[in-house]
């Protein structure tokens, strides 16, 4: 049995057949080994996203088989960058794809009134699946969370459960992930969350519709979020006449 690491969303098909093949997949976008950042350093510049970064830390502390990275409109040209670097790294195969899938798998957990943090891990655990979803029932939403899941989930403890996901995260629940339609939805009637890692190419989308929407604040941050980011969010929130959920700590 084979340790495959996928980076993004690869094709239906390619991970239907590694869950037939009965082999371990490894999501390396997640942290995945209790390493410093820093060590990609040689391998990747810092300006390169978090995530990406994140990957090529997973790739040199996990023992893999293989990798499948998605290069294509679903995940970044950094990727393809990235699939090049891991390739002289590793000297294991590098299987590039191009996800351009366009059967709607539906988006229940984006919806479901679930705590944020869980919604993230369940929609991200996903992508190892291609198994269809159980139905679940939409909340009315009172927030809006539109981007990429973040490095560091922390990032959305102080979501209420009737949060809406949208933008990336969207797509990646649905199993499109180059579908820039549904990227772009978004509900103007409820206050929203822009969110992009920092040096991502998708804090421009974020912004823009940020403009656009009546009630929103558009963030970022880099390895995990800082003070001064939680307090944006949950200021927003309270402005919003939301109550942010609060740290124990």
């Amino acid at each position: 049995m084979e340790r495959v690491g996928i980076v993004g969303v690869p094709p239906l098909a390619v991970i239907a057949e590694i869950n037939q093949q009965g082999h371990t997949i490894l999501d390396l976008d997640e942290p995945q080994v209790t390493a410093s950042i820093d060590q990609s350093a040689p391998f990747i510049p810092r300006v390169y996203c978090a995530i990406l970064r994140t990957v090529v830390l997973n790739a040199l502390h996990l023992k893999l088989d293989r990798i499948v990275i998605d290069v294509g409109p679903g995940k970044c040209d950094c990727a393809l960058h990235v699939s090049e670097v891991l390739e002289d790294m590793l000297g294991i195969p590098i299987l590039r794809t191009r996800n351009q899938d366009t059967a709607s798998f539906g988006t229940p957990l984006c919806t479901a009134e679930i705590p944020l943090m869980e919604k993230f891990c369940r929609i991200t655990q996903g992508v190892q699946s291609a198994a269809p979803y159980e139905p679940l029932s939409p909340c009315e939403p009172t927030c809006g969370f539109w981007g990429v899941p973040p490095r560091d989930f922390s990032l959305l403890a102080p979501f209420p459960d009737t949060t809406h996901v949208f933008g990336w995260t969207r797509c990646m629940e649905n199993k499109t992930p180059a579908d820039l339609e549904l990227e772009k939805v978004v509900d103007l009637s409820i206050p929203t969350v822009f969110f992009a890692q920092s040096f991502c190419a998708k804090s421009a989308l974020a912004k823009l519709l940020a403009s656009k929407h009546p009630r929103a604040i558009a963030i970022d941050c880099d390895v995990t979020p800082g003070s001064s980011t939680r307090a944006k969010i949950e200021a927003f929130l309270e402005l919003s006449g939301i109550e942010p959920k609060r740290s124990s700590n």
